[in-house]
């Protein structure tokens, strides 16, 4: 009798505990929570008006992202500031993303350059990005310049042209093959 008591009672806190449990919202954090607390400085708005005097040579605009974006990044570069700006192509309005990070001095954008390097050749890295992702790793001073496209999943030869552009920026970051 005492056993089948037991069972009962468990059985009617288990499913009040359901019920209740249902009523509950999953916690969710606000998108700013996932950025950098810290927002750029003069360095990072710098790098971006060479970025967009570069990108002007090919003929293409450069705008503030009108979205959310975040690539995938080493652990310095999730934390640094950063400002994210898009090459405008009417053709494919939902990429050129630029993000340009900004670092306390040189020597720390050199050593979150180098990580970020070592981060997309990695087996973690490279999971995140295609077989044929073209990456544009610049470091500009104390900034870092980052983007990134695919042959593959696009026609418009505007993204060649911003990695050519791009790649008079600064000096790059190799990344290991």
């Amino acid at each position: 009798m005492t056993r089948r008591l037991l069972g009962v009672l468990l059985t009617a806190v288990a499913l009040s505990g359901c019920g209740a449990a249902s009523n509950v919202q999953p916690a969710t954090f606000p998108p700013q929570s996932f950025g950098p607390s810290r927002v750029p400085t003069g360095a990072a708005a710098a790098t971006r008006a060479v970025v967009s005097q570069a990108l002007g040579t090919k003929h293409i605009q450069l705008r503030d992202a009108q979205v959310v974006f975040r690539p995938p990044e080493s652990p310095q570069l999730t934390a640094a500031p950063r400002l994210v700006a898009q090459a405008v192509i009417p053709e494919d309005p939902n990429h050129g993303y630029i993000s340009i990070y900004e670092f306390a001095d040189v020597s720390a954008a050199t050593a979150a350059g180098r990580e970020e390097a070592t981060f997309i050749a990695s087996g973690p890295g490279r999971v995140q990005f295609t077989a044929d992702t073209r990456f544009v790793l610049r470091q500009v001073g104390q900034t870092l310049v980052f983007f990134t496209w695919s042959p593959g999943s696009t026609s418009d030869a505007d993204f060649a042209s911003i990695q050519e552009a791009l790649e008079t920026v600064g000096v790059a970051v190799p990344i290991p093959s």
